[in-house]
């Protein structure tokens, strides 16, 4: 069975969460990528929210000027079932773009 890549983004997340993907069955996340627009160093949290809980992936992680924070390097994945809510927000208004790869419906 073909695998069903798709990718999300937001761009210029700032100080309130931003919902960057809603899993709409079993979908597994294969990269996060987010990146400090602006001139001054930021700190960020990237979490999963089931509905009732938020799961953090990273909590007040830094992003100097100018760089990236890569999450799911070296192959590890996410898992995320249905209604599963991938959130993001920065310390700084409209001062992270995101990008996240994802694998849809990885089981039946």
């Amino acid at each position: 069975m073909a695998q069903d890549f798709t990718r999300y983004k937001n761009r210029e997340v700032g100080t309130a969460p931003a919902s960057v993907f809603t899993a709409n069955s079993n979908d597994a996340l294969v990269g996060i990528s987010l990146a400090n627009i602006t001139s001054s160093d930021i700190t960020c949290d990237v979490y999963i929210n089931d509905g009732s809980n938020d799961f953090y992936l990273v909590k007040t992680a830094p992003i100097p000027v100018g760089s990236e924070l890569q999450l799911l390097d070296g192959g590890a994945k996410v898992v995320m079932q249905n209604n599963d809510i991938l959130k993001v927000v920065s310390s700084a208004a409209s001062s992270l773009d995101v990008w996240v790869s994802a694998v849809d419906a990885i089981s039946a």
